[in-house]
């Protein structure tokens, strides 16, 4: 039971789109990952995501629109619905997600950049 400096634990990694686990709360996990460009079309077909921006703009795509999301700002991607986060002009968008522990990477789409497994910091 200690405090986390999320800003602080940012510091700690470099890859984009590789997301690093900080805390677990029941069958939670919070993890940080940072972005740039465009991710993959997916879905999480039992699992909801809730996506906070700690820093940057994070562009939520869903297939009828698409959500900006300024820092200091959270969104909740539902279970089942297709979503693809980018970001844009090139800059690097600090995230905080909390998700269950079981939730793959990019569903049930493997692409090159799915990651299997987070690591923690």
């Amino acid at each position: 039971m200690k405090s986390i400096n999320i800003k602080q634990k940012h510091t700690k990694f470099t890859k984009q789109w590789h997301p690093h686990q900080i805390a677990t709360v029941d069958d939670m996990q919070v993890i940080l990952a940072k972005i740039k460009g465009e991710f993959v079309w997916h879905s999480h077909e039992h699992e909801d995501e809730l996506f906070q921006v700690v820093k940057g703009t994070l562009y939520m795509q869903f297939r009828d629109r698409t959500e900006v999301v300024k820092e200091g700002e959270i969104i909740v991607v539902p279970k089942g619905v297709e979503h693809n986060p980018m970001t844009k002009n090139d800059e690097e968008v600090h995230l905080l997600l909390f998700e269950k522990q079981n939730t793959a990477h990019t569903g049930t789409v493997q692409h090159e950049m799915t990651q299997t497994e987070y690591p923690k910091i």
